[in-house]
């Protein structure tokens, strides 16, 4: 206790009074600058995307744009909390009322304005573009096409990925009959998944494709993981390339192969998933003591494969047939 009063008497003379009386006045005078300058006027633009609803299965959208871009000035505050607001919603078009026989679509600049007055509150809007919005519709060919994953998946370095599930794996687009066979494939926005290593499921958002429609717009991520682990197995070495009436043997007659791989997946593998060869023109080109090996196949959720031992004692015999 002794001890704690001596440090307690040396913290209130290293901070007296007239330091903390300066740490206060510092502290005021930060709240004074930012309340000065949160006060200002400052101008920004704020991108608004654009959807619409209620549109049959098979309509292709084009010529509308996918955002509105806002240009916004006020006090430094409200167009900052407008700005970053992470629940803003789209323009919403309603395809039945917003469209005509004659295959055209629009929204009023007067209609449009009061959706960015609700979407984006508290902020004088000086200007949007477009200020209108204007498309056209058509019936377009149904085509489905497989989905594809765009981001960066890394598990933690403990762990590596088995298996990724996309559900769909495949999508409709909706396109004009002339640009059916340019699309390929849908991918998703870029995901990030890092450092994980459990079970991972994730809704992940297509990619819009211009003038077409994708449905449905989103797919269900699972990824799967396993712990990594080394192992190793002795696989036989076969022959390739012998002359007919040749026979290779080999001392050794298996190698050992070397791998990483998952827990749960090494005990799905069996020796006959790797192949490991000796090419008898190897020997015949370049006979010496020892011939190489090599290895030729791997089964899948395998890495870092390598044999043992790159050479081994080999012996070529004649079969019986070419003796007689």
């Amino acid at each position: 206790m002794k001890a704690l009063r001596v440090v307690r008497k040396f913290l209130f003379g290293l901070f007296n009074k007239e330091f903390l009386t300066f740490l206060f006045f510092l502290a005021l005078s930060a709240i004074f600058w930012l309340l000065i300058v949160l006060n200002e006027t400052v101008e920004t633009e704020i991108k608004v995307p654009v959807m619409v609803t209620h549109m049959p299965k098979e309509t292709v959208i084009s010529g509308l744009a996918d955002t509105v871009r806002v240009t916004v000035k006020d006090k430094a505050l409200f167009v900052f909390a407008a700005a970053y607001d992470k629940k803003r919603q789209p323009v919403m078009i309603n395809f039945a009322s917003h469209t005509k026989a004659d295959g055209t679509g629009s929204m009023s600049s007067s209609e449009l304005s009061k959706q960015l007055a609700r979407i984006i509150p508290m902020v004088d809007r000086i200007s949007a573009k477009p200020s209108e919005l204007k498309f056209t519709y058509s019936k377009g060919r149904h085509k489905r096409v497989p989905v594809k994953v765009v981001g960066t998946i890394e598990p933690d370095k403990a762990y590596y990925l088995t298996r990724m599930q996309v559900k769909p794996d495949s999508v409709d687009v909706f396109v004009a009959v002339e640009r059916l066979d340019s699309v390929t494939f849908v991918p998703t926005e870029n995901v990030s998944f890092l450092d994980f290593s459990d079970t991972i499921r994730a809704k992940a958002k297509l990619q819009s494709i211009k003038d077409a429609t994708v449905n449905p717009s989103e797919v269900e991520l699972t990824l799967y993981t396993d712990v990594l682990t080394e192992e190793s197995i002795d696989v036989p070495i076969q022959g390739v390339n012998v002359p007919e009436g040749k026979i290779i043997r080999t001392f050794p007659s298996k190698a050992t192969v070397r791998f990483v791989t998952g827990v749960k997946n090494f005990r799905r593998i069996k020796a006959s998933d790797f192949v490991v060869v000796v090419d008898y023109q190897d020997i015949e080109s370049h006979p010496q003591e020892k011939c190489p090996i090599y290895l030729r196949t791997i089964p899948h959720g395998i890495s870092r494969a390598r044999l043992d031992n790159l050479t081994v004692d080999y012996l070529i015999e004649s079969t019986d047939e070419t003796k007689e």
